[in-house]
């Protein structure tokens, strides 16, 4: 098994490489690893207290912030290393400041892992969630260094729960920080008891948002005068859907953030749509759609809306709702939503609606013409917490 999980990544690093050839995300992937050793090499000294923390992306970041913003206050002589897989994660946050140095990981070979933990030499390692390398955890393993893994979450259908291979990869994990119930007692059936239910640091991390919210004023004037409905993350199916209520329903205003910038402008001709790139204070009172074209704002923006739209529930899941929740909005969405345990609470408690079609989008946005801001806010402060209970364990 450990064969075909080294063929799996040698064959995963040769499809990316092609991909590269024509798709720009790709592309940054294979660009932003070349001479990564070597950058880190100059990079960092010998004799230093080096915590790596490793997100796979944006969303994992978010979860993994208030962990390290937290432990920087605890030891602020520490230095911290922040890696990503995706270069959605890293394009966005490579200047962040609260950290010393921000890389791509490199591919998960026995030879990068080796290779990085020696230059690294980390005392200890923090990884947000899904983000599982067997051959990182091994080499950590062997050299004892803690290993945790933080905000993470099981289920039941996962290869660690079907496969003792998989399984036994988790023996590298120091110990796991999980979200709920559930994923601790999976853990606990196949022979873990290192774990502690903690809960999902993200509430933490959208709660921080708020207290701490960018003002955006020409958004602030476009959405001054009328309802406003912020599409968060969205598709081209959510944006299909959106598009002909737009039409219908001009007595709101709609702010659309897509997920992927690559049809903005036949989203733009769907919509009749002001671009915020275009945006000035004479067009903007003008525009009942305003579509953000610019990356890493869109958590701002919830504060200027009455309810949100959440994309990528038409697809293979939703995206972040906490970051509307923590502003009081209701939230809509489509119906893959089920992985997400705070969709199905908010359901239950009637701060979501997950839809299916127009007519249930229809009915979604009527519903929540009067809503208690209450339910979403409540929410969120009783969730909070998870980043307290790691780091009280972590910084000892």
């Amino acid at each position: 098994m450990n064969i075909l999980y080294t063929i799996s990544i040698q064959l995963y690093i040769i499809a990316i490489h092609i991909a590269a050839l024509f798709n720009a995300k790709a592309k940054l992937w294979v660009k932003g690893r070349k001479t990564i050793f070597q950058k880190l090499t100059e990079a960092i000294k010998e004799d230093q207290d080096i915590v790596w923390f490793h997100c796979a992306s944006l969303g994992e970041f978010e979860q993994g912030k208030p962990i390290i913003e937290g432990y920087k206050l605890k030891y602020p002589n520490h230095k911290i290393l922040l890696t990503f897989f995706s270069p959605s994660g890293y394009e966005i946050q490579k200047n962040y400041d609260v950290v010393d140095w921000v890389f791509y990981l490199s591919a998960d070979t026995k030879k990068n892992a080796k290779k990085f933990i020696n230059i690294v030499n980390p005392i200890k390692v923090i990884f947000i969630k899904y983000e599982f390398w067997f051959n990182y955890m091994a080499e950590c393993k062997k050299q004892n260094i803690p290993f945790y893994s933080v905000s993470s979450i099981f289920r039941k259908e996962q290869s660690f729960f079907k496969y003792d291979f998989f399984a036994k990869q988790l023996n590298n994990i120091s110990h796991f920080f999980v979200q709920n119930n559930n994923s601790k007692e999976l853990l606990q059936k196949i022979g873990f008891s290192n774990c502690t239910v903690t809960g999902d640091t993200r509430f933490d991390s959208v709660a921080s948002n708020t207290q701490n919210a960018i003002s955006i004023p020409l958004i602030e004037k476009f959405s001054e005068n009328k309802t406003t409905i912020i599409c968060g993350s969205t598709w081209p199916k959510d944006e299909a859907l959106l598009a002909k209520y737009i039409k219908e329903n001009p007595n709101y205003n709609y702010i659309i953030a897509p997920h992927e910038m690559q049809h903005i402008i036949e989203l733009k001709k769907q919509t009749n749509a002001l671009l915020f790139s275009k945006a000035d204070s004479t067009n903007i009172s003008n525009s009942t759609v305003l579509i953000i074209d610019s990356i890493g704002i869109l958590s701002n923006i919830y504060k200027y809306g009455n309810l949100a739209y959440i994309g990528g529930g038409f697809g293979s899941g939703i995206h972040n709702i906490l970051e509307a929740v923590a502003y009081g909005l209701p939230v809509v969405f489509g119906p893959n939503y089920q992985k997400f345990n705070e969709a199905n609470e908010l359901i239950n408690k009637k701060g979501a609606i997950s839809i299916s079609n127009y007519t249930e989008l229809t009915s979604a946005i009527d519903f929540f013409n009067t809503f208690d801001k209450s339910i979403a806010t409540d929410y969120i402060q009783e969730n909070s917490g998870a980043t307290t209970k790691i780091l009280n364990s972590i910084v000892t």
